[in-house]
């Protein structure tokens, strides 16, 4: 599994997270809900390459879910920021869809891991 679909995304994700972050930090002054988005919006990916290198399926599992529920929370975190104007709507659909499509890979993951295991 080293060319996977989901850990190269997760990449790219955290990689316009952490500049979303910077965006925001350094033009709107706003510092608590960024850190927040650029802590669950990185550990997305990181949980992943730990999956990847799982020693069990259960441990592969147990990491992929943690990884949904980062991607859950930063889902939170992109739509309060969006909801008190400190994203636009352009820049909140174009890194929310990214983050939707993130937590239906994953999920699907999560599910045939499941079935596979049952």
């Amino acid at each position: 599994m080293k060319n996977s679909i989901v850990k190269d995304k997760s990449f790219v994700f955290a990689v316009r997270i952490v500049r979303l972050y910077q965006h925001i930090s350094e033009n709107k002054k706003e510092f608590i809900l960024s850190k927040q988005l650029v802590r669950s919006g990185t550990s997305i990916g990181a949980n992943i390459c730990e999956a990847l290198q799982a020693p069990s399926k259960k441990d592969f599992s147990n990491k992929m879910n943690i990884s949904l529920k980062e991607a859950q929370e930063t889902e939170y975190w992109l739509r309060l920021l969006f909801e008190t104007n400190y994203l636009s709507e352009k820049e909140y659909q174009s890194v929310h869809s990214e983050s939707i499509e993130l937590i239906k890979i994953l999920t699907s993951i999560i599910k045939t891991s499941r079935t596979n295991t049952d």
